[in-house]
C-alpha cells in the first residue's frame, strides 16, 4: 500500500509542472476572459464596472462593431479551407503516398511554407502583390490583361493595389496566402495516413482489378477518415482563429478583411475596450468548441452508416 501511494505521488509530482503550466497558460486566461467579458473595463489598469451581457449584446446587434462581417469572413475562409485546401492536400498525399521519384524532396518543398515564419510569408506576398513591381501585376500585363487591371482594379490607382481597403478582391488576396501556407501541413498528416494503409489491402484490390481511383475511394480514403476528421477540425478552427497573416497584410486598422481575432486585438489595444475584447475572445472559444463538436458528430454519423 505504501509503495502504491509513493508511486502515485511520484507520478503526480512529475506531472505537476506541466499541469501548472497548462492551468496558467490556457485555463486561467479563459476564465479571466469570461470574467472581463461581463465588465466595462478601459485599459489594463482601468476601473471595472459590471455590465452583464451588454458586451455580448453589442457583438450581435451593433453594425458599427463589425463582428458579423468579421465572423462571415472567417466562415468563408473555413469554407475555402475545407473545399479547396484539404482536397488539394489529399490529392498530393495520395500521389506521394504511393511512391514517386524524389518523394522526400517533394515532401520537404510542400511542407516548407509551414516552417517559415508567418511574418516572412506576409512580407513575401506583400512583394508579390506590390502595385509597382509585384510579380502578379507584371505577369497579368505580360499576358495582355493590363487594360483589365486599369479598368477593373486600377480604379483606386494607376496600378492594381490588390490589398487596398477599397478593393473588392482584397479578401481573396488575403485568403490565397493562408490557403497556400497550410496545404503542406494537411498534406503531411494525410500522407502519414496513406502510408499506414496495410499493404495486403492494396494488393488484394489490385488482384481484384480495382483501378487507382477505386482504390483511393473505397480503401484509402475510408481508412484515413480519422485523419481527415482531424484535418477538417484544424482547418475550420484555424480559420476561426486566423490572425497573423491578415494582420501583416492589411494592418491593424479596420478593413474589409477583418476577422474576429483582428477585431479583438483592435478592441484590446487600440480602443482600450478590454471588456469587449474579452467577450470576443470568449465567443471565439465557444465557436471553436462548437464546430469541433459538430465535425465530430458528422464524422461519427458517417462511420455508423
Amino acid at each position: 500500500m505504501k509503495k502504491t501511494f509513493s508511486y502515485k505521488m511520484n507520478i503526480f509530482l512529475f506531472l505537476l509542472p506541466a499541469l501548472l503550466l497548462f492551468i496558467g497558460v490556457l485555463i486561467a486566461p479563459i476564465f479571466l476572459s469570461a470574467y472581463y467579458g461581463f465588465m466595462n473595463k478601459k485599459g489594463a489598469g482601468g476601473a471595472e464596472t459590471w455590465i452583464g451581457f451588454a458586451n455580448y449584446t453589442e457583438i450581435f446587434t451593433s453594425t458599427s462593431l463589425g463582428f458579423g462581417k468579421a465572423l462571415g469572413n472567417s466562415l468563408l475562409l473555413a469554407l475555402f479551407s475545407v473545399g479547396i485546401q484539404l482536397p488539394l492536400a489529399l490529392v498530393l498525399a495520395l500521389k506521394l503516398g504511393k511512391g514517386v521519384r524524389g518523394e522526400r524532396g517533394f515532401l520537404s518543398v510542400y511542407f516548407m511554407p509551414v516552417l517559415i515564419s508567418t511574418v516572412v510569408i506576409g512580407q513575401l506576398w506583400l512583394k508579390i502583390y506590390n502595385p509597382d513591381y509585384g510579380i502578379l501585376n507584371q505577369f497579368l500585363r505580360s499576358i495582355g490583361l493590363g487594360d483589365w487591371l486599369n479598368q477593373k482594379i486600377g480604379v483606386w490607382g494607376t496600378r492594381a493595389a490588390w490589398l487596398s481597403k477599397t478593393n473588392p478582391l482584397a479578401l481573396a488576396a488575403c485568403f490565397v496566402p493562408i490557403l497556400w501556407q497550410y496545404v503542406g501541413y494537411h498534406m503531411l498528416l494525410m500522407y502519414a495516413g496513406v502510408k499506414s494503409v496495410p499493404k495486403d489491402l492494396l494488393e488484394a484490390a489490385q488482384l481484384d482489378g480495382c483501378t487507382e481511383g477505386q482504390v483511393n475511394r473505397f480503401i484509402i480514403i475510408p481508412y484515413i477518415k480519422p485523419i481527415l476528421k482531424v484535418s477538417v477540425i484544424f482547418a475550420v478552427t484555424g480559420s476561426l482563429k486566423s490572425f497573423d497573416l491578415i494582420y501583416v497584410l492589411m494592418g491593424q486598422d479596420k478593413n474589409p478583411c477583418d476577422v474576429p481575432s483582428t477585431l479583438m486585438i483592435r478592441m484590446l489595444f487600440s480602443a482600450k475596450r478590454y471588456g469587449m475584447g474579452s467577450a470576443i475572445a470568449v465567443m471565439l472559444i465557444l465557436l471553436c468548441f462548437a464546430f469541433a463538436l459538430l465535425i465530430n458528430i458528422v464524422f461519427k454519423d458517417k462511420e455508423v452508416r
